[in-house]
């Protein structure tokens, strides 16, 4: 297939690209800067520098493409519209990747027995709303004749398979920890998120590419952790002594309002049954205390 990947150059976009075109898929990526297009055609994938504003440019390259994969922002509502309007009536693929902050609980490092399934989401919070709002909008775009597919990430870990970029969370506490000589959790650190190797994040991707049904909205995950366990294997990995508490305020001050708060401070309980019933996906690689305590240095 003739595949467009926008966030090309990204943690996720570059390993989807990568991945897409190790079983022969013909990839093409959009990237901000020629920069970051030197960096993909290393990879032997062509690349377009380009922004999500571009609208004629989106518009050309999903009507030229069999497949469109949105692995850039969870939260450009324009950049979708003009992918659709490429795509309306064709039947071709359009995967949208998004994030189960979607369903985050601002607990500020308190836990929860509250997991959310794909069949019984809740209503978002107000910070939420505008991303399940473009989900919603690229899942109705099945009644027009587009194969569309929500792909929710959780909290992704695992080395990149494309440029060498990192993941969002866990990185960010390494990077704490370096800085301060401390490793730090948000609060008493009881919160616990789903997550998911990014081996098995593309394995996905490729499936459902080839077969998901039109309008299925999937959570990409294989087991849990909380942020205490996680950020003490880091520490014990980089030998440093037992991770701390840290307020939220410092959280703040350190990640800024939307990481600290969600992507670092919140539950994010999720379980997905969708991709291994409908697409046979398998995840096969090390859960995430084990992938800490092998593969970070």
């Amino acid at each position: 297939m003739k595949v467009f990947v926008t966030g090309a150059a990204g943690f996720i976009g570059s390993s989807i690209a990568a991945g897409l075109k190790a079983v022969g898929h013909d990839v093409t990526g959009l990237v901000r800067s020629e920069a970051q297009a030197a960096e993909l055609r290393k990879l032997d994938i062509e690349a377009i520098v380009g922004t999500l504003d571009d609208h004629d440019l989106l518009v050309a390259q999903a009507q030229a493409s069999d497949g469109v994969i949105n692995a850039a922002s969870s939260d450009h509502r324009e950049a979708i519209e003009s992918l659709l309007e490429g795509l309306k009536g064709s039947n071709k693929p359009l995967l949208h990747t998004s994030g189960s902050s979607l369903v985050g609980e601002n607990s500020k490092g308190e836990g929860t027995d509250h997991v959310f399934f794909e069949d019984t989401l809740p209503e978002p919070t107000p910070d939420k709303a505008a991303r399940v709002a473009i989900d919603n909008l690229v899942l109705g775009a099945a009644s027009q004749q587009v194969r569309s597919a929500v792909l929710c990430n959780t909290l992704i870990y695992g080395h990149s398979i494309g440029l060498p970029r990192e993941s969002v969370q866990l990185p960010r506490l390494i990077q704490q920890a370096r800085k301060s000589g401390v490793m730090h959790h948000v609060g008493r650190g009881l919160n616990i998120w789903s997550n998911v190797h990014i081996q098995d994040v593309v394995d996905l991707y490729l499936l459902a590419l080839e077969s998901t049904p039109a309008g299925v909205f999937y959570f990409v995950e294989n087991g849990e952790a909380s942020f205490r366990d996680m950020s003490n294997a880091l520490a014990r990995t980089l030998g440093m002594g037992e991770a701390q508490d840290w307020s939220i305020e410092a959280a703040i001050e350190e990640w800024g309002y939307e990481m600290a708060s969600y992507g670092l401070g919140s539950n994010s309980r999720v379980r997905g049954k969708r991709a291994r019933n409908l697409l046979g996906w398998q995840p096969r690689q090390a859960a995430v205390l084990d992938w800490i305590g092998a593969e970070v240095r």
